[in-house]
């Protein structure tokens, strides 16, 4: 009797999921195409037009799809275009920035295909999660459609919850779990690195370019990195990979972080953190990013290289001093992706 009731459920659950499943592969055909027919939606997918024609109709009737001119005919009744709406939502991301000495929150808000609408980026003496309540107060109110909101954040976040960080008063903020209570949407929170190699992945490095990695050295903080490992993510467990300041140097952080900003030590501790890397990792490419690498050193990083990594497994090394446009590129792709079904993590 019981497990009568319960195959039933998973029955409903199932079928759900796959409803799910189709109508986020329909989405994604309209997002790529500007207009297409229930007829290559059915051939790009493999679902049947019969499938295609009811979520085709759902989405139309939300509001989502728009039913455009009908397409010309050489002979029999003309086919219906649509059209994705991509003002339908809009989503806002907020980067949390500490660079130079000063903090800054950079925000954009896009529509549902990644096109600005809005982009500021305000200068705060204290950044707080009063403050950023404030600012998501506001771009809620100016756009009514908000589907989902990101947060950038300069350090550990496992469930929601900040950890480590850079902004002294976000650290042990269960920032998440008040976000959602408080907007009723889906809340990204993410930690900076593994935004910004995701930002590489869709900007500047080829996707089949296997794993590779970006690490950055930015004044008055500790380094941190990001991996991208067969097109997805490197988070850890617990959201602690990529922590690369905690490596075993030998010194206290105090004092790492001292040496970062002499030459000497610089080139020293960036050799022993990109060898680490290179050796765990084997990236194809690595970028070297911060306020504290120069691209005069880049000879001197791989010769230190060198001496451990064999040729044949030294990867690209380039550096990229400024990167807030992929860091705000993969962070409005991870708020976008929140609001499908695709995983853009492996632990």
């Amino acid at each position: 009797m019981f497990w009568g009731r319960d195959l039933i459920i998973l029955f409903i659950q199932n079928t759900i999921q796959i409803k799910k499943m189709n109508i986020e592969m329909i989405k994604q055909q309209l997002k790529s195409n500007p207009l297409v027919t229930k007829a290559s939606i059915a051939q790009a997918t493999g679902l049947s037009v019969s499938t295609c024609n009811t979520i085709l109709n759902e989405l139309v009737a939300a509001g989502e799809v728009f039913e455009m001119t009908q397409e010309e005919s050489s002979g029999g009744r003309p086919a219906m275009r649509y059209k994705y709406n991509a003002d339908f939502g809009c989503v806002a991301c907020l980067m949390m920035l500490t660079a130079g000495g000063r903090s800054s929150i950079a925000y954009q808000v896009v529509n549902l295909l990644g096109e600005v609408s809005a982009a500021e980026e305000i200068a705060m003496d204290v950044i707080d999660p009063e403050v950023i309540e404030r600012l998501l107060d506001k771009l809620i109110a100016d756009y009514p459609n908000m589907a989902a909101i990101g947060i950038g954040i300069p350090g550990v976040v496992h469930q929601g919850i900040i950890g480590v960080c850079d902004v002294e008063q976000l650290a042990g903020q269960p920032l998440g779990l008040r976000l959602e209570q408080k907007y009723k949407l889906p809340i990204t929170i993410e930690n900076d690195m593994n935004m910004t190699v995701y930002g590489f992945f869709y900007s500047h490095i080829d996707a089949d370019a296997g794993s590779y990695a970006v690490v950055t050295f930015p004044r008055n903080h500790y380094p941190g990195s990001g991996f991208m490992i067969n097109g997805r993510v490197l988070s850890g467990s617990t959201t602690f990979g990529g922590e690369v300041s905690f490596l075993p140097f030998g010194m206290s952080r105090e004092e790492q972080l001292r040496k970062l900003h002499t030459e000497e030590g610089f080139i020293q501790l960036a050799v022993h953190t990109l060898v680490s890397i290179i050796a765990i990792v084997n990236p194809a490419t690595i970028a070297i990013t911060g306020d504290l690498p120069r691209e005069a050193q880049l000879k001197q990083l791989r010769q230190g290289c060198q001496e451990y990594i064999p040729a044949e497994h030294m990867p690209v090394l380039f550096v990229k001093n400024n990167t807030s446009d992929e860091y705000m590129g993969g962070l409005i792709q991870a708020t976008l992706d929140s609001l499908s079904f695709k995983s853009i993590y492996t632990q």
